[in-house]
């Protein structure tokens, strides 16, 4: 009964991180794309927020449950699917550090343009681009986690079958 509770948690996890990168990605792109600096400023300051509460928590959530339902289920760490599922991870992870700097940044930059009425500075752009590229691989290797989790394939080449 445990491992099934921990794993309705685990699923719910995958899918709140999964849904607010997707969420906050699409919430900071139309607002950039309509350029109206108080929109901007509005929209960066809620994605920080969301990816604060919902990312970050999500996320530990997943790595927690992640190892206990390998503990419980008698997995070995060294399976092709878990390590490639950890290491997907990881990697999504260390492109999420930097992304939430920038999104700090970006709002910062845009609050201020905001409230001094001026537009974003050519900074504000670099770092939204930036912020951007990185997300796409985050999205890519939580799809690869997804997909690992699911199919739980032995070897590389069922990924591409």
């Amino acid at each position: 009964m445990l491992y099934v509770w921990i794993k309705i948690i685990h699923i719910i996890s995958a899918s709140v991180l999964f849904g607010t990168g997707l969420g906050t990605a699409f919430y900071m792109l139309y607002a950039n794309l309509q350029k109206d600096t108080k929109l901007i400023a509005k929209a960066t300051t809620e994605v920080v927020i969301g990816d604060w509460l919902f990312t970050l928590t999500s996320g530990v959530i997943q790595a927690m449950t992640g190892f206990i339902l390998i503990y419980l289920k008698g997995y070995s760490l060294l399976s092709f699917w878990v390590l490639a599922s950890i290491l997907s991870y990881v990697i999504a992870g260390v492109c999420w550090v930097p992304v939430v700097w920038l999104q700090i940044r970006c709002r910062d930059l845009a609050i201020f343009a905001s409230a001094n009425t001026i537009s974003l500075p050519d900074e504000y752009k670099t770092y939204f681009r930036i912020w951007w590229l990185l997300g796409i691989p985050a999205f890519t290797l939580l799809v690869i986690v997804f997909y690992l989790m699911t199919n739980k394939p032995t070897h590389f080449v069922i990924l591409f079958h």
